[in-house]
């Protein structure tokens, strides 16, 4: 979701809310989708997830290199989801530090069994969609560089742009940090 984010990352910097953002989605249709309802989903999905992050990310993701780009959309997805943030400390986090070449799937049945354990509803979560969320997972972690592949799924080592690294020590976002480095 890349250039999705980074045309809406560019009208939340030049300061576009309220209506005339969701006049631009639904009406402009700024990310270029066939059906309204995609655009809007979208639109409310990336949004979520740019305001859990400093405003000042938000010029860097709409004109930033593609790895700039891509780092701050990930910190943005970890800060906006629980469950991708659990996975990336518990699971990616641990195979880093038992010197795994590859991401193990073998632990996504036990990650999601735990996180049942905090959150009931994930139990009632049907086959379908614990494999499409691992899906999307997976494309994440090769978007920002954590893996090469989404087949192979060989193991990166961590690089934190300097830019990501001081706008989030900037903001106080020092666990996020840990968190991206595989430190956490």
């Amino acid at each position: 979701m890349l250039p999705e984010s980074r045309v809406l990352a560019r009208l939340l910097a030049h300061g576009v809310s309220g209506a005339a953002f969701d006049h631009a989605v639904r009406i402009d249709n700024v990310l270029q989708k066939k059906a309204p309802a995609t655009a809007i989903r979208q639109a409310r999905l990336i949004r979520l997830r740019l305001h859990s992050i400093a405003a000042e990310a938000w010029p860097l993701i709409a004109d930033g290199d593609k790895e700039l780009s891509s780092q701050l959309l990930f910190a943005a997805a970890l800060k906006h989801s629980a469950l991708l943030t659990d996975f990336v400390r518990n699971v990616v986090a641990g195979d880093v530090r038992r010197l795994e070449s590859k991401l193990s799937l073998r632990g996504w049945a036990p990650f999601l069994a735990d996180c049942a354990t905090r959150e009931p509803a994930v139990a009632t979560w049907v086959a379908a969609t614990r494999v499409k969320l691992l899906q999307v997972i997976l494309r994440m972690l090769v978007e920002a560089r954590y893996l090469d592949g989404s087949s192979s799924l060989n193991l990166l080592p961590p690089h934190i742009s300097p830019v990501v690294r001081r706008l989030l020590i900037q903001s106080g976002e020092l666990n996020l940090l840990r968190t991206m480095e595989l430190q956490a």
